[in-house]
Protein backbone atom coordinates (compact mmCIF):
# COMPACT_ATOMS: atom_id res chain seq x y z
CA UNK A 1 0.00 0.00 0.00
CA UNK A 2 1.29 3.67 -0.84
CA UNK A 3 1.92 5.35 1.92
CA UNK A 4 0.74 9.45 1.34
CA UNK A 5 0.85 12.31 3.81
CA UNK A 6 -0.53 15.98 3.16
CA UNK A 7 0.61 18.15 4.89
CA UNK A 8 -1.90 20.90 6.32
CA UNK A 9 -1.62 24.53 7.79
CA UNK A 10 -3.18 27.48 8.64
CA UNK A 11 -4.14 28.47 5.00
CA UNK A 12 -7.48 27.21 4.20
CA UNK A 13 -7.17 27.97 0.57
CA UNK A 14 -3.41 25.61 0.44
CA UNK A 15 -5.50 22.98 2.65
CA UNK A 16 -8.13 22.60 0.01
CA UNK A 17 -5.97 22.48 -2.75
CA UNK A 18 -3.94 19.44 -1.03
CA UNK A 19 -7.03 17.59 0.09
CA UNK A 20 -8.92 17.95 -2.97
CA UNK A 21 -5.56 16.42 -5.11
CA UNK A 22 -5.20 13.97 -2.23
CA UNK A 23 -8.94 13.12 -2.24
CA UNK A 24 -9.20 12.74 -6.49
CA UNK A 25 -6.10 9.73 -6.09
CA UNK A 26 -8.61 7.26 -4.25
CA UNK A 27 -6.26 6.27 -1.64
CA UNK A 28 -6.43 6.54 2.53
CA UNK A 29 -3.88 9.27 3.32
CA UNK A 30 -2.81 10.78 6.80
CA UNK A 31 -3.29 14.43 7.30
CA UNK A 32 -0.31 15.75 9.34
CA UNK A 33 -0.98 19.74 10.54
CA UNK A 34 1.90 22.08 10.11
CA UNK A 35 2.78 24.57 12.94
CA UNK A 36 5.12 27.45 11.71
CA UNK A 37 7.42 29.89 14.17
CA UNK A 38 8.71 33.19 13.45
CA UNK A 39 11.68 31.19 11.76
CA UNK A 40 9.08 30.39 9.27
CA UNK A 41 10.08 33.91 7.59
CA UNK A 42 13.74 33.51 6.56
CA UNK A 43 14.00 33.05 2.66
CA UNK A 44 14.12 29.51 1.71
CA UNK A 45 17.32 29.50 0.78
CA UNK A 46 18.72 29.96 4.70
CA UNK A 47 16.13 27.53 6.07
CA UNK A 48 17.79 24.91 3.55
CA UNK A 49 16.89 21.33 3.72
CA UNK A 50 16.05 21.29 7.23
CA UNK A 51 13.33 21.48 10.57
CA UNK A 52 13.76 25.36 10.61
CA UNK A 53 10.62 27.17 10.75
CA UNK A 54 8.85 24.29 12.30
CA UNK A 55 7.16 24.19 15.69
CA UNK A 56 9.10 21.42 17.77
CA UNK A 57 5.42 20.54 19.03
CA UNK A 58 4.90 19.72 15.56
CA UNK A 59 7.94 17.87 15.18
CA UNK A 60 6.91 15.37 17.76
CA UNK A 61 3.73 14.20 16.51
CA UNK A 62 5.75 13.37 13.08
CA UNK A 63 7.60 9.97 12.91
CA UNK A 64 10.50 11.02 11.29
CA UNK A 65 12.29 7.79 11.37
CA UNK A 66 13.06 7.41 7.80
CA UNK A 67 11.96 3.71 7.01
CA UNK A 68 8.37 5.40 8.18
CA UNK A 69 8.36 8.33 6.02
CA UNK A 70 5.32 8.31 2.86
CA UNK A 71 6.25 7.13 -0.60
CA UNK A 72 4.28 10.98 -1.61
CA UNK A 73 4.26 13.98 0.46
CA UNK A 74 1.53 16.50 -0.95
CA UNK A 75 2.55 19.94 0.21
CA UNK A 76 1.70 23.65 -0.65
CA UNK A 77 3.26 26.96 -0.50
CA UNK A 78 6.76 28.27 -0.28
CA UNK A 79 6.99 27.88 3.71
CA UNK A 80 6.29 24.37 3.66
CA UNK A 81 8.94 23.50 1.20
CA UNK A 82 11.77 23.63 3.16
CA UNK A 83 10.31 20.84 5.15
CA UNK A 84 9.39 18.85 2.30
CA UNK A 85 12.84 18.52 0.82
CA UNK A 86 14.44 17.31 4.44
CA UNK A 87 11.97 14.72 4.97
CA UNK A 88 12.70 13.63 1.00
CA UNK A 89 16.44 13.56 2.30
CA UNK A 90 15.92 11.71 5.32
CA UNK A 91 14.01 8.88 3.17
CA UNK A 92 16.84 9.07 0.76
CA UNK A 93 15.69 9.91 -1.92
CA UNK A 94 12.39 7.51 -2.05
CA UNK A 95 9.82 10.42 -0.91
CA UNK A 96 8.24 11.70 -3.68
CA UNK A 97 7.49 15.66 -3.23
CA UNK A 98 4.30 17.44 -5.19
CA UNK A 99 4.21 20.95 -4.74
CA UNK A 100 0.90 23.18 -4.92
CA UNK A 101 2.19 26.45 -6.23
CA UNK A 102 5.10 28.01 -6.46
CA UNK A 103 8.06 26.31 -3.98
CA UNK A 104 10.11 28.70 -4.06
CA UNK A 105 14.26 28.45 -3.98
CA UNK A 106 15.16 25.20 -4.89
CA UNK A 107 11.80 23.99 -5.71
CA UNK A 108 11.82 23.93 -9.01
CA UNK A 109 15.04 21.28 -9.48
CA UNK A 110 13.75 19.21 -6.21
CA UNK A 111 10.21 18.85 -6.11
CA UNK A 112 8.82 15.99 -8.43
CA UNK A 113 5.78 17.55 -9.34
CA UNK A 114 5.60 21.27 -9.52
CA UNK A 115 1.71 22.29 -9.78
CA UNK A 116 1.13 26.34 -10.99
CA UNK A 117 -2.12 27.89 -12.15
CA UNK A 118 -1.72 29.20 -15.69
CA UNK A 119 -2.45 32.47 -14.79
CA UNK A 120 0.98 32.78 -13.19
CA UNK A 121 2.68 32.87 -16.50
CA UNK A 122 5.31 29.97 -16.00
CA UNK A 123 7.63 30.63 -19.05
CA UNK A 124 10.26 27.65 -17.96
CA UNK A 125 10.57 24.42 -19.23
CA UNK A 126 11.51 22.33 -16.78
CA UNK A 127 9.24 18.92 -17.28
CA UNK A 128 8.17 18.29 -13.49
CA UNK A 129 5.69 21.62 -13.96
CA UNK A 130 2.17 21.19 -14.87
CA UNK A 131 -0.06 23.79 -15.20
CA UNK A 132 -3.72 24.01 -14.32
CA UNK A 133 -6.79 26.10 -15.25
CA UNK A 134 -7.65 27.44 -11.47
CA UNK A 135 -6.73 25.61 -8.12
CA UNK A 136 -7.19 22.02 -7.46
CA UNK A 137 -9.92 21.43 -5.20
CA UNK A 138 -12.25 19.28 -3.21
CA UNK A 139 -15.34 20.33 -4.81
CA UNK A 140 -16.67 16.78 -6.75
CA UNK A 141 -20.49 15.90 -7.91
CA UNK A 142 -20.22 13.21 -5.05
CA UNK A 143 -19.80 15.99 -2.73
CA UNK A 144 -22.17 18.20 -3.95
CA UNK A 145 -24.73 15.25 -3.37
CA UNK A 146 -23.21 14.79 0.01
CA UNK A 147 -23.87 18.47 1.07
CA UNK A 148 -27.43 19.04 -0.73
CA UNK A 149 -28.51 15.77 1.60
CA UNK A 150 -26.70 17.15 4.75
CA UNK A 151 -28.01 20.82 4.69
CA UNK A 152 -31.32 20.14 3.31
CA UNK A 153 -33.08 21.10 6.34
CA UNK A 154 -31.36 24.15 6.39
CA UNK A 155 -31.63 25.61 2.98
CA UNK A 156 -34.93 23.89 1.30
CA UNK A 157 -37.19 26.35 3.30
CA UNK A 158 -35.23 28.84 1.00
CA UNK A 159 -37.75 29.91 -1.78
CA UNK A 160 -35.88 29.76 -5.38
CA UNK A 161 -34.10 31.12 -7.49
CA UNK A 162 -31.89 30.00 -4.41
CA UNK A 163 -28.21 32.58 -5.02
CA UNK A 164 -25.43 31.95 -3.14
CA UNK A 165 -23.03 34.54 -2.44
CA UNK A 166 -19.37 34.00 -1.40
CA UNK A 167 -18.02 36.39 0.25
CA UNK A 168 -13.94 36.79 0.59
CA UNK A 169 -12.70 39.97 1.53
CA UNK A 170 -9.49 42.13 1.79
CA UNK A 171 -5.85 41.32 1.38
CA UNK A 172 -2.46 43.24 1.92
CA UNK A 173 -2.51 45.34 -1.20
CA UNK A 174 -5.94 45.34 -2.02
CA UNK A 175 -9.05 46.49 0.67
CA UNK A 176 -12.63 45.42 0.28
CA UNK A 177 -14.51 48.43 1.00
CA UNK A 178 -18.04 49.14 2.09
CA UNK A 179 -18.50 50.60 -1.24
CA UNK A 180 -17.71 47.63 -2.95
CA UNK A 181 -20.17 45.83 -0.37
CA UNK A 182 -23.00 48.07 -1.67
CA UNK A 183 -22.34 47.47 -5.54
CA UNK A 184 -22.17 43.49 -4.46
CA UNK A 185 -25.27 43.72 -3.30
CA UNK A 186 -26.80 45.71 -5.80
CA UNK A 187 -25.05 43.30 -7.91
CA UNK A 188 -27.38 40.53 -6.38
CA UNK A 189 -30.33 42.13 -6.02
CA UNK A 190 -30.23 42.65 -9.64
CA UNK A 191 -30.96 38.86 -10.43
CA UNK A 192 -34.12 38.99 -9.05
CA UNK A 193 -33.19 36.29 -5.95
CA UNK A 194 -36.24 34.25 -4.76
CA UNK A 195 -33.88 34.00 -1.97
CA UNK A 196 -30.10 34.58 -0.75
CA UNK A 197 -27.95 32.50 0.72
CA UNK A 198 -24.68 34.63 2.29
CA UNK A 199 -21.05 33.31 3.84
CA UNK A 200 -18.37 35.58 5.06
CA UNK A 201 -14.73 34.54 5.20
CA UNK A 202 -12.17 35.98 7.84
CA UNK A 203 -10.92 38.62 5.67
CA UNK A 204 -14.64 39.95 5.48
CA UNK A 205 -14.32 43.37 6.77
CA UNK A 206 -16.83 43.67 9.92
CA UNK A 207 -18.38 47.27 8.09
CA UNK A 208 -18.59 44.81 4.87
CA UNK A 209 -20.99 42.26 7.05
CA UNK A 210 -23.36 45.11 8.77
CA UNK A 211 -23.36 46.70 5.06
CA UNK A 212 -24.34 43.32 3.54
CA UNK A 213 -26.73 42.56 6.06
CA UNK A 214 -28.34 46.11 5.58
CA UNK A 215 -28.98 45.74 1.68
CA UNK A 216 -30.40 41.80 2.19
CA UNK A 217 -33.94 41.64 2.99
CA UNK A 218 -33.83 39.76 5.54
CA UNK A 219 -37.24 37.65 5.38
CA UNK A 220 -35.34 35.94 2.73
CA UNK A 221 -31.75 36.12 3.47
CA UNK A 222 -29.84 33.21 5.51
CA UNK A 223 -26.04 34.96 6.57
CA UNK A 224 -23.40 32.79 8.00
CA UNK A 225 -20.71 35.15 9.69
CA UNK A 226 -17.18 33.20 9.86
CA UNK A 227 -16.62 32.62 12.98
CA UNK A 228 -20.52 31.95 13.86
CA UNK A 229 -20.80 29.05 16.24
CA UNK A 230 -22.71 26.63 13.93
CA UNK A 231 -20.79 24.75 11.76
CA UNK A 232 -19.63 27.04 8.59
CA UNK A 233 -22.46 25.80 5.23
CA UNK A 234 -19.79 26.81 2.66
CA UNK A 235 -20.20 23.04 0.65
CA UNK A 236 -24.22 23.45 1.54
CA UNK A 237 -24.30 26.66 -0.65
CA UNK A 238 -22.38 25.43 -3.39
CA UNK A 239 -24.68 22.44 -3.12
CA UNK A 240 -27.85 24.71 -2.88
CA UNK A 241 -27.19 28.04 -4.88
CA UNK A 242 -29.00 27.87 -8.27
CA UNK A 243 -26.89 30.48 -9.08
CA UNK A 244 -23.38 31.59 -7.26
CA UNK A 245 -22.11 34.93 -6.80
CA UNK A 246 -18.50 34.85 -5.40
CA UNK A 247 -16.11 37.85 -4.53
CA UNK A 248 -13.22 37.37 -6.98
CA UNK A 249 -10.23 38.22 -4.71
CA UNK A 250 -9.62 34.32 -3.95
CA UNK A 251 -8.89 32.07 -6.18
CA UNK A 252 -9.55 28.95 -4.69
CA UNK A 253 -12.85 30.08 -4.48
CA UNK A 254 -13.40 30.49 -7.95
CA UNK A 255 -12.58 27.64 -8.83
CA UNK A 256 -14.76 26.03 -6.02
CA UNK A 257 -17.63 27.76 -7.06
CA UNK A 258 -16.99 27.10 -10.54
CA UNK A 259 -17.49 23.40 -9.67
CA UNK A 260 -20.63 23.25 -8.76
CA UNK A 261 -22.47 23.24 -12.78
CA UNK A 262 -24.70 26.06 -12.16
CA UNK A 263 -23.81 29.31 -13.47
CA UNK A 264 -21.18 31.47 -11.90
CA UNK A 265 -20.88 35.52 -11.56
CA UNK A 266 -17.83 37.09 -10.46
CA UNK A 267 -17.80 40.22 -8.55
CA UNK A 268 -14.13 41.97 -8.94
CA UNK A 269 -13.71 45.91 -9.11
CA UNK A 270 -10.83 46.98 -10.82
CA UNK A 271 -9.65 48.27 -7.58
CA UNK A 272 -9.72 44.98 -5.74
CA UNK A 273 -7.90 42.65 -8.09
CA UNK A 274 -4.41 41.96 -9.27
CA UNK A 275 -2.87 41.13 -12.84
CA UNK A 276 -3.17 37.45 -12.17
CA UNK A 277 -6.82 37.88 -10.51
CA UNK A 278 -8.39 39.41 -13.88
CA UNK A 279 -6.13 37.19 -16.34
CA UNK A 280 -7.27 34.28 -14.28
CA UNK A 281 -10.79 35.68 -14.60
CA UNK A 282 -10.85 36.43 -17.99
CA UNK A 283 -9.55 32.94 -18.12
CA UNK A 284 -12.72 31.57 -16.93
CA UNK A 285 -14.94 33.88 -18.98
CA UNK A 286 -13.25 32.52 -21.98
CA UNK A 287 -14.04 29.28 -21.05
CA UNK A 288 -17.35 29.97 -19.99
CA UNK A 289 -17.29 28.56 -16.57
CA UNK A 290 -18.39 32.11 -15.13
CA UNK A 291 -19.30 36.15 -16.21
CA UNK A 292 -18.60 39.12 -14.64
CA UNK A 293 -21.31 40.17 -12.29
CA UNK A 294 -23.51 42.91 -13.28
CA UNK A 295 -22.31 42.41 -17.33
CA UNK A 296 -25.70 41.16 -18.61
CA UNK A 297 -24.37 37.82 -19.44
CA UNK A 298 -24.68 34.22 -17.72
CA UNK A 299 -22.40 31.94 -18.16
CA UNK A 300 -23.82 28.28 -18.43
CA UNK A 301 -21.62 26.65 -15.89
CA UNK A 302 -19.67 23.52 -15.97
CA UNK A 303 -17.46 21.26 -13.35
CA UNK A 304 -14.07 22.87 -12.92
CA UNK A 305 -11.26 20.93 -11.65
CA UNK A 306 -7.95 19.89 -12.35
CA UNK A 307 -7.26 17.88 -8.93
CA UNK A 308 -8.05 14.75 -10.79
CA UNK A 309 -5.82 15.86 -13.49
CA UNK A 310 -2.91 16.26 -10.95
CA UNK A 311 -4.11 12.91 -9.21
CA UNK A 312 -3.51 11.06 -12.99
CA UNK A 313 -0.05 13.13 -13.15
CA UNK A 314 0.52 11.44 -9.58
CA UNK A 315 0.13 7.98 -10.58
CA UNK A 316 3.20 7.98 -13.23
CA UNK A 317 5.56 8.83 -10.37
CA UNK A 318 4.90 5.73 -7.83
CA UNK A 319 5.59 2.46 -8.79
CA UNK A 320 2.50 0.74 -8.45
CA UNK A 321 -1.11 1.38 -10.40
CA UNK A 322 -3.28 3.75 -8.24
CA UNK A 323 -6.89 3.44 -9.03
CA UNK A 324 -8.73 5.83 -11.65
CA UNK A 325 -10.70 8.26 -10.20
CA UNK A 326 -14.68 8.00 -10.58
CA UNK A 327 -17.08 10.97 -10.69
Amino acid sequence: MVKIWALLDDRMGNNNQILGVAEALGLPFEQKKIVYNKLVHLPNFLRGKTTCGIDESCLREIDLHAERLPDLIIGAGRRMFPLMRYLKKKSRGRTRLVQMMNPGFFGFKEADLVVLPRHDRYKGKAKNVMQTLGSPHRVTKQKLEEELEKWRPVFEKYAQPRISVIVGGSTKKMPFTVEMAKQLALGVLDLNPGSILVTTSRRTPIDVIQTLKQMFPADKTYFYQFGDKEENPYFGLLAWGGRIVVTGDSMSMCSECCATGVPVYIFSPQKNKSKKHALFHQQLYETGYATALGCGQTAFGGRLNSAQDVAERIRSLLPVELPAESD
